[in-house]
């Protein structure tokens, strides 16, 4: 397996963003047959231009994202690449937050956007199911139209033979270091917040495989509880009230060493509010980002800070050690889903403009960047643990945690090598 460091790219971009209607709204920063995965890193090519700029063409490229409630960050990120390139080159639009029961209205929600004669790329993110349907019906009546999922909610191997790009967070590498940080960090229970739905899909089940297996060789309890869908009839509220009543009682049941992890965003705040009241450990969200439940959870308002973050992490990490949580909550310094909405849109304008290559690991590297310009990123092609078949178009991503304390700390997770064994489990 080879690790290296991301190239970090000195960006000298300045961003005129009008605000995207939110206390917490980012814009970008001014600153910028072997089943086991090839483990080539991402990273970025200093000598391509991948940072923006002057485009060429009059195309538009359309960006498809869930609501502010359900995916706020995803949202956000898409917002802030219009704001950055126009309303009138970017169009913008979300599927239901009740994804599962509407599942015709987000299939057409994306194929709508092929009705633009001057559409040339759709981006999806999350690629929540009705996506693989929709690029299938978007490929057959425009095949020029670059179709891009990410963090797909449907198999890989399904969405990647219908996407041209797909990437998702790396669920493999991570489902190991989450494990590995919380045993660094003291814990000796895992606690594993999903519901049926999600576990369903093998990104997430193949996830908690690996956690427990890597709890088992690292001597500490793994668990698993169940929480309300949010996409349900009980909705984000009701779901968001259970984890409230629940979390004092897993505290009481499994102790303050307890490292907990939930695979739905709309559970997270309630989460972290949990946390910080009656004690645990939290290492990074299912899609990190220190926007992700934090401001929320703290009661913070983020408007100064909105669009750099540094700035946004420097006040999230002070408000955890003032309530007394230093050092047992971390996060990726960078918004994933921020990154990813705006980095996949910005790979896909590179690619139209002729600066990147579409399946071209380094050159999605240097898109994200231009939203994380600090962050080591680390990744690595799918390999289907079943079949050992490798897929061109789909990549695995993942940025270095960062332990929020006084001072905070990167874990260094980025260079760790993880286990062989781990990249088989399914």
């Amino acid at each position: 397996m080879k690790k290296f460091l991301c190239a970090l790219l000195t960006l000298a971009l300045v961003f005129s963003l009008a605000a995207c209607g939110s206390n917490n709204d980012p814009t970008p920063p001014a600153s910028g047959g072997n089943d086991q995965p090839d483990q080539s890193q991402t990273g970025g090519d200093d000598s391509n231009d991948t940072s923006g700029g002057e485009t060429g063409g009059d195309y538009h490229i359309g960006i498809i994202t869930g609501s502010v409630s359900q995916s706020e960050d995803d949202r956000r990120g898409a917002e802030a690449f219009q704001a950055q390139y126009g309303e009138d080159r970017i169009k913008l639009a979300i599927y239901p937050d009740n994804f599962t029961e509407e599942l015709e209205t987000t299939v057409q929600t994306i194929v709508n956007m092929s009705d633009d004669p001057d559409m040339k790329a759709i981006i999806v993110n999350q690629a929540v199911p009705g996506t693989t349907e929709a690029f299938r019906q978007i490929k057959e009546r425009r095949p020029d139209i670059i179709c891009i999922a990410g963090e797909s909610h449907e198999d890989l191997p399904e969405i990647g033979s219908a996407a041209d790009l797909v990437c998702n967070n790396d669920f493999v590498s991570r489902g190991y270091l989450i494990i590995r940080t919380a045993h660094e960090l003291g814990c000796d229970t895992f606690v594993h917040i999903s519901f049926p739905r999600h576990m369903a899909y093998e990104t997430m089940s193949r996830r908690a495989a690996i956690m427990e297996e890597a709890c088992k060789d690292l001597g500490m309890t793994f668990v698993q509880e169940t929480a309300p869908d949010p996409t349900t009839d009980v909705g984000i509220p009701g779901a968001q009230a259970y984890i409230l009543e629940k979390v004092p009682e897993w505290v009481g049941k499994y102790g303050e060493k307890a490292a907990y992890f939930c695979t739905n965003d709309a559970h997270t705040e309630p989460l972290l509010k949990r946390l910080l009241e009656y004690g645990g450990y939290f290492i990074e969200a299912d899609l990190p980002s220190p926007l992700m439940g934090y401001p929320g959870a703290l009661g913070l308002d983020l408007t100064e800070e909105a669009g750099d973050f540094a700035k946004i992490l420097a006040k999230v990490e002070s408000s955890i050690a003032d309530a007394g949580g230093a050092d047992h909550f971390g996060t990726w310094a960078y918004s994933y889903g921020y990154t990813l909405s705006a980095g996949l849109a910005q790979h896909a304008m590179n690619v139209i403009d002729g600066k990147s290559d579409l399946q071209d690991m380094d050159d999605v590297a240097a898109a994200l960047q231009v939203y994380s310009p600090d962050a080591e990123w680390n990744g690595s092609g799918y390999t289907n643990a079943t079949t050992g078949v490798k897929s061109d178009n789909v990549f695995l991503i993942y940025q270095d945690t960062y332990i929020m304390g006084n001072p905070g700390h990167y874990m260094g997770n980025a260079q760790v090598e993880v286990p062989e064994k781990f990249f088989t489990i399914s």
